[in-house]
């Protein structure tokens, strides 16, 4: 019998949930498993760094989901802190340096995996890398960001960008006694959402004491004597900082994939088919944050870098490369996300992504409550939903409002996902008693007035 090698590349949640499963598929006598992280940790949650920094969740260790002993357990030999510096796709093998020795090696494969993540965005400006100037992509982040600001007598933060990490971290400074100050170069906080609902979220986060500067871009990093951070400096003004913490974003760490030749779309993230095999490439895989996925409302290939859609992948993954078959079909681009007791929810397309594919729609925005009226602990939400004109198909549902909100994006997730026409919605099926919705959900009272102006639309 001959034994394959399987090889992956990046050992957090798309690369081990793919050597997990490839691993069930086949046992060590029929596949070798070799995975490189560059990193300290393995299958951890990126996504918990924020709760973990606002002190819900107690210690770092309880994000990690398994360590890399628990994989080698498996027979998944995992090298740590050794990073891929090439793949070599004519040779079918990738350079790997260990980052304690620096010692350099080559290892073949016979299948290779790509889960090389994302990068967070860190524009070119003066200061960007002085010290108190904090990203929140890994576990060593969340942990010099503690560190610093269990040293550091001052109380003020600036927090850049307003996205999900943003206002995230603005909550978690918030809770730590800091005086915060949010500087968001878009028209309003959240760029995810429509404006009219991102102006609800910095009209909340005004309300619990942080400062929301919006249309504003960051020029320079202010620094002191010391060289650490003393400033974040703006065109019109500049804002006194202890710590800064960078939101921005991310982008698709594709270097090596783009030295290699392989496949990459608009969004700079890998192109893979329907089994996330890196099209063109019959042994090569890629999932996680560094691919771009369908989206399935505009048809349109999207960058949208999330730990539920990186598990799916590497699920997927691991199922075909280790003999298993599997398919990933696309997103309907479902997020949730929380500052403070606000929650913010969003699926589907919001009305610049319906233009952009050429879709005439109409919206509907609509104010509920998360249970009956008089239930005590009723709290209000806004939903705004958004159809196509002509044949009322839902395009897109976005939720702001207290506790009890954001789930229920959930119901649009699953409409979307089947293709559902917002006249179609106002039957659905949902569970009612006072202390969980009114008798007719906010989800529903949207999804009627937006039939009512579908109808009112014509064609």
């Amino acid at each position: 019998m001959t034994t394959e090698r399987l090889v992956v590349v990046g050992g957090d949640a798309a690369g081990m949930s793919a050597a997990s499963q490839a691993r069930r598929e086949k046992g060590p006598e029929e596949l070798e498993i070799v995975a490189f992280e560059r990193g300290h940790f393995s299958s951890y949650s990126a996504c918990g760094i924020p709760y973990w920094v606002a002190g819900d969740v107690g210690a770092r260790d309880e994000l990690i989901a398994r360590t890399p002993e628990e994989h080698r357990a498996r027979d998944i030999d995992l090298r740590m802190r050794t990073e891929v510096t090439e793949i070599d796709v004519p040779g079918r093998r990738v350079r790997s340096r260990d980052l304690e020795s620096g010692a350099e090696s080559w290892t073949g494969w016979d299948k290779l995996v790509i889960a090389t993540g994302a990068r967070p965005v860190r524009p070119p400006i003066p200061g960007i890398d002085a010290p108190g100037v904090h990203g929140v992509q890994t576990l060593d982040d969340g942990q010099a960001l503690l560190d610093r600001l269990a040293a550091t007598e001052g109380r003020r933060a600036v927090v850049v960008g307003a996205g999900y990490i943003g206002v995230e971290m603005a909550e978690a400074l918030l809770r730590h006694g800091y005086e915060v100050t949010v500087v968001n170069r878009g028209e309003q906080p959240m760029a995810t959402l429509d404006p009219d609902m991102g102006r609800l979220v910095r009209e909340a986060m005004t309300g619990m004491g942080i400062t929301v500067v919006t249309d504003t871009a960051v020029t320079a990093i202010r620094t002191g004597d010391d060289g650490a951070v003393r400033a974040v400096v703006t065109d019109g003004a500049e804002y006194p900082a202890d710590v800064v913490v960078l939101g921005i974003g991310v982008e698709p760490e594709t270097a090596l994939a783009r030295a290699a030749g392989l496949p990459l779309g608009e969004h700079g993230g890998l192109l893979t088919d329907l089994a996330m095999r890196v099209r063109g490439h019959e042994d090569i895989w890629a999932g996680g944050d560094c691919v771009e996925v369908l989206d399935l409302v505009s048809g349109r290939e999207r960058h949208l870098p999330l730990g539920t859609h990186a598990n799916k992948h590497g699920q997927i993954i691991g199922a075909n490369a280790g003999g298993g078959y599997g398919t990933f079909p696309g997103v309907v681009g479902t997020a949730v996300s929380k500052v403070c007791d606000l929650e913010i929810a969003r699926t589907g397309l919001r009305e610049k992504d319906a233009r952009a594919v050429g879709l005439r729609y109409v919206t509907a925005v609509i104010e509920s409550t998360s249970r009956a009226g008089y239930f005590p602990g009723a709290a209000v939400m806004t939903v705004k939903m958004t159809a196509e004109r002509r044949t009322g198909r839902l395009l897109g549902v976005q939720i702001v409002g207290r506790e009890g909100a954001a789930k229920r994006v959930d119901v649009a997730a699953v409409a979307l996902t089947a293709g559902m026409t917002v006249e179609r919605m106002t039957a659905l099926d949902l569970g009612y008693a006072p202390p969980f919705s009114p008798v007719w959900d906010p989800v529903l009272v949207a999804a009627r007035k937006a039939s009512a102006a579908v109808r009112a639309a014509g064609a």
